[in-house]
């Protein structure tokens, strides 16, 4: 079994990680103030926490105005579970599964996950006999569990697109369109470089829930990644399905939405990669379908942009050492012109400049709108691009 850190640390973090519900605020922030040995202490009444550690945690909640003692309520919320602590327990049915757990000490922690800050899980829960990739080389795709005919064909199509550009598809091993991703990425890869796809569980990596996915997960299990943040034997709850979704987007380079309903947990995904700053994708749909109406909502409220094929995610995720791809690629297939990058006030003076005549600085004022000093300067940086040429009786536009 491989760890991360020292045993003592590997196995506070895998109790508090049983303890803790995931984005338990109180439990990470006492982490984060502590470490996991002193948390874990703290938390079972073996040592106190004084003023000074109350008050970091105070501080760290971001809520300094608030008189409320929020460590005493973590510690009586936590009480009732104390009992069921036995990270030896869990770490050797992890073992019997040929897991590990991965912790923030391990060199396998990926460094994307820092970006969640102080909602970081304690540690990783994995079965698979690949390492956690890195950001860039992780793309989710998610949506409906009640997926269409159109969604499914279009999921598989991106999915398979995606895994034979090396990219591994992360997904949430549900019903639909998650199992769709999971299924096309397993039938595309197979050279073992890289596990073909990643499941984010909101249930212990020893259960295959839905219990209708079983083969798939066992299958991703071989050939990819089963992770979960809960200990094994933890049973899904709805709060557990979205504390995951942050793992799936934070984990990812781009997350793309198939199809999402008006209320969908897809979205609740793609507004967590929003807000860590990942780039969104949504599929367009038909009008008349509910299933698509989600996506409709993230293209018109401006979290996602529109995608229609794996060349589309590629581009949004950065794609690994190919030429651009989707709509760059075809943008750099048009040929340049003299106004590509320029700012206004010099597209301005450009407009104004004549290309067989001369013109004065005080003409192309006039012309243009602008101040002299502005006209000056934009005709200075025209000048340096080649697009602007002074001679002894003005200006004119450099001829090709």
């Amino acid at each position: 079994m491989t760890t991360g850190g020292t045993d003592s640390t590997t196995a506070a973090r895998a109790a508090l990680s049983r303890l803790f519900e995931p984005s338990d605020t109180v439990g990470l922030g006492l982490v984060s103030v502590v470490g996991p040995i002193d948390a874990l202490r703290i938390a079972r009444g073996e040592i106190h926490a004084g003023h000074d550690v109350r008050a970091q945690l105070h501080d760290l909640l971001g809520m300094p105005d608030d008189r409320r003692d929020h460590l005493q309520e973590g510690l009586s919320r936590w009480a009732p579970r104390l009992g069921d602590l036995a990270p030896e327990r869990d770490l050797a049915t992890l073992e019997r599964l040929t897991g590990r757990l991965v912790t923030p000490e391990s060199s396998e922690w990926p460094a994307a996950l820092h970006d969640l800050q102080t909602s970081a899980p304690l540690c990783l829960w994995v079965r698979g006999n690949h390492e956690i990739p890195n950001l860039g080389r992780l793309a989710a795709v998610v949506g409906s569990r009640d997926s269409t005919n159109y969604g499914s064909s279009v999921t598989a199509d991106m999915a398979s697109g995606l895994a034979s550009r090396g990219y591994s598809v992360v997904s949430g091993g549900a019903y639909g369109i998650d199992a769709q991703a999971h299924r096309a990425a397993l039938a595309t890869t197979d050279d073992g470089a890289f596990p073909a796809t990643v499941a984010l569980l909101a249930c212990g990596v020893d259960r295959y829930y839905p219990a209708g996915n079983e083969e798939l997960l066992r299958t991703v299990a071989r050939s990819g990644l089963l992770i979960s943040e809960v200990p094994p034997g933890s049973s899904p709850t709805r709060w557990r399905f979205l504390q995951r979704n942050r793992l799936i987007a934070a984990l990812s380079a781009v997350t793309v939405v198939v199809e999402a309903r008006w209320r969908s947990g897809a979205l609740n995904t793609a507004h967590h990669a929003a807000g860590l700053g990942r780039p969104v994708g949504a599929v367009p749909g038909s009008v008349h379908s509910a299933n698509s109406a989600g996506c409709h909502r993230l293209l018109r409220d401006g979290t996602a942009v529109c995608v229609t094929d794996a060349a589309d995610v590629a581009e949004l995720a950065g794609p690994l050492g190919e030429p651009p791809l989707g709509d760059r690629a075809r943008e750099d297939a048009e040929p340049a012109r003299d106004q590509d990058g320029l700012t206004i006030p010099d597209l301005l003076v450009l407009d104004g400049l004549p290309v067989r005549a001369f013109t004065t600085v005080d003409k192309l004022a006039s012309v243009a709108g602008l101040s002299i000093r502005e006209v000056l300067r934009g005709l200075a940086r025209l000048e340096l691009a080649g697009l602007a040429h002074r001679t002894s009786v003005g200006w004119r536009r450099q001829k090709e």
